[in-house]
């Protein structure tokens, strides 16, 4: 049952990602692509659960479990709500940390002999630098950015900004929740990814307007009934 569901969430994340990365074919956001690659560090990190449930944990599946869950998936989120306010200098540092978090997740070396079904502890597995403290930077630095983010914008995005604040609080409750297991995991990296995927899709319709952009309307609204009915619109 925890591979089953370790799994489902794995699909739904990879779907979500998907439909992000689409979205971003669409409209060539960079906000969409960082977006679609935080969730899809996350679906690595939940069939690495299904995978370690249903064959015991292995070297391999540590290390992706591990750089999907433990180093990329906060980092990539905190630098798509960077992107969203139009910090462009995120795009390099993405590019390098992830080149970064990939390389130490494959060659930093594990302390113990992995087996058996249960979630492996960071702390018995590897040694805290470089691969924790890189853990610890990315995760701690990348929620701090979607916070901080989420609440400067929240005006003009109150729903998906919302949204997203609860998934990221979803996230690091599932994160409490390994110690008893990949059954509870699993089912909170589901509710995760789908609040944060609401919370990056969350239509405009439901923003709040600016005080200012009625203004503008009235604006566009008075120009338009002063236009002489004659003149030519198109030219």
């Amino acid at each position: 049952m925890s591979a089953l569901l370790a799994f489902a969430a794995a699909l739904i994340t990879l779907r979500l990602s998907g439909d992000l990365l689409r979205r971003y074919r669409v409209r060539r956001r960079p906000e969409l692509a960082a977006w679609a690659a935080g969730l899809a560090a996350y679906a690595v990190a939940a069939g690495a659960l299904a995978w370690g449930a249903a064959a015991g944990w292995s070297d391999a599946a540590f290390r992706v479990y591990y750089v999907g869950g433990g180093l990329l998936t906060a980092a990539l989120i905190g630098i798509g709500s960077l992107l969203l306010v139009r910090r462009r200098w995120a795009i390099p540092l993405a590019l390098v940390y992830s080149g970064l978090a990939v390389g130490v997740a494959i060659a930093v070396p594990l302390q113990v002999e992995l087996s058996g079904t249960e979630i492996p502890e960071a702390q018995d597995v590897l040694e805290l630098w470089p691969a924790r403290v890189l853990a610890i930077l990315g995760n701690s630095l990348g929620t701090l950015a979607v916070v901080v983010v989420a609440i400067a914008t929240f005006r003009s995005r109150p729903v998906g900004n919302a949204l997203v604040l609860a998934g990221i609080a979803v996230a690091g409750l599932g994160s409490g929740l390994a110690g008893l297991g990949i059954g509870a995991l699993a089912p909170a990296i589901a509710v995760a990814a789908v609040l944060l995927y609401a919370g990056f899709v969350a239509p405009a319709a439901f923003a709040k307007p600016h005080r200012d952009e009625h203004g503008d309307h009235r604006e566009r609204n008075r120009r338009l009934d002063d236009r002489p009915w004659d003149s030519p619109v198109g030219h």
